[in-house]
């Protein structure tokens, strides 16, 4: 026995160092890929009813607060709940129709100066100094198309699977409205009964690190908000100066286009560029551009930073890699989904790798006399570190 025990030993302490650390790591990363691809399996056979959870939550995070805040003020929990859930669905719901109404009212004029832009662009490569042949622009344009022919399906499909018929839909906006109202009234109980399987010295920094993500997704909803206003209204006001048609539409696109985050700013700014180059020629198209790329620095070096702080601390490339995998494992729902996922992750593996715990053990707050309902939803009043 002993002779075998040298033996292995000796053996393993000739596989070189570099080797040994490789497999560790190697195995380790397969068991962690194999648990994400697991995950993301059961994910997608339960969209039908994750894709309404995670919408609530979202909502959660913009409502939550305010709930909180009556509650703070003597208000009834249930009654606080329902005021703050009609109003601010009112509200949300009266600001994206005027919004849809306005995108939608202008899409015909904007497909046609689409059209008519990408036309002008056609005769410019041809007769501009890349003098390119009819035959190779048809080429170029005709590899687009099949690109999204092929990936159009792909591209909608998280959006189409949630919605193939009116049945689903409605199911979806039912199962929606009912996880958020227990999460603005319940969101700490549930919270609380999620951790009550988990060993008991990791339940502290485990609800930390579930409060510090919530805090993340909260800041992450504000400030996308408050963002996509101020990149509406930004170059809204440059278009209407500069004397651009289709102002309203093309403010809506840019404010439904900034809740995906670096990629939609691009795509809406280059709509307003194209337009501006057929409407009024390259020199408006030229200042357009110079409106966009200032109000997307405006963006990102005053109102993100000055909004979201170090709530959500989150590099541009893993923004684009993010709503990257986001759209192929779930489409436009998962451009819209991917970043605050992210950036939930990433405040609650931060806050687990700083070794912070919770003011109080969970059990004790659920046993004290505050109010234990209000606040992995957005609860401010929770117990900091």
């Amino acid at each position: 026995m002993s002779v075998s025990k040298v033996t292995n030993s000796d053996e393993i302490a000739r596989i070189p160092p570099a080797i040994r650390v490789t497999a560790a790591l190697g195995w380790r990363l397969l068991v962690i890929f194999g648990m994400l691809y697991a995950l993301g399996w059961v994910v997608g056979k339960l969209s039908v009813v994750v894709i309404p959870v995670a919408i609530a939550l979202l909502f959660s995070a913009l409502l939550a607060p305010a709930v909180s805040a009556l509650a703070r003020m003597r208000v009834p929990r249930g009654l606080a709940t329902a005021v703050v859930l009609v109003g601010g669905l009112a509200a949300v719901g009266g600001i994206l129709t005027f919004v849809i109404n306005a995108f939608v009212a202008g899409l015909p004029d904007l497909q046609r100066q689409l059209v008519a832009s990408l036309n002008t662009i056609r005769e410019w490569l041809a007769s501009g100094p890349l003098h390119l042949g009819q035959e190779q622009i048809n080429n170029y344009i005709d590899q687009v198309g099949t690109w999204l022919e092929d990936n159009q399906q792909q591209l909608t499909s998280g959006a189409l699977s949630t919605a193939t018929t009116v049945g689903n839909f409605l199911t979806g906006m039912l199962l929606m409205l009912f996880t958020l109202i227990f999460f603005l009234h319940d969101g700490r109980r549930i919270w609380l009964f999620l951790l009550g399987p988990l060993p008991e010295v990791a339940r502290s920094r485990i609800d930390l690190a579930g409060t510090r993500g919530f805090e993340s997704l909260v800041g992450y909803i504000r400030a996308t908000g408050l963002v996509a206003v101020g990149d509406a209204l930004g170059i809204g006001v440059g278009l209407a100066i500069i004397g651009v048609p289709l102002v309203v539409p093309l403010a809506a696109l840019v404010f439904l286009a900034s809740f995906v985050p670096i990629v939609g700013a691009v795509a809406s700014g280059a709509v307003a560029v194209l337009v501006a180059l057929v409407a009024k020629g390259p020199i408006a198209a030229l200042l357009v551009l110079a409106v966009v790329l200032g109000v997307q620095q405006l963006e990102g070096n005053v109102l993100q930073p000055l909004l979201i702080g170090r709530a959500v601390r989150l590099h541009p490339l893993a923004v684009v890699l993010s709503i990257s995998v986001g759209v192929i494992v779930a489409g436009i729902i998962g451009a819209l989904l991917a970043v605050p996922v992210l950036a939930m992750v990433n405040s609650a593996v931060r806050a687990l790798a700083a070794g912070e715990v919770a003011a109080k053990p969970p059990e004790e707050e659920s046993s004290s006399g505050t109010d234990t309902s209000s606040a992995d939803t957005g609860d401010e009043s929770h117990p900091q570190t």
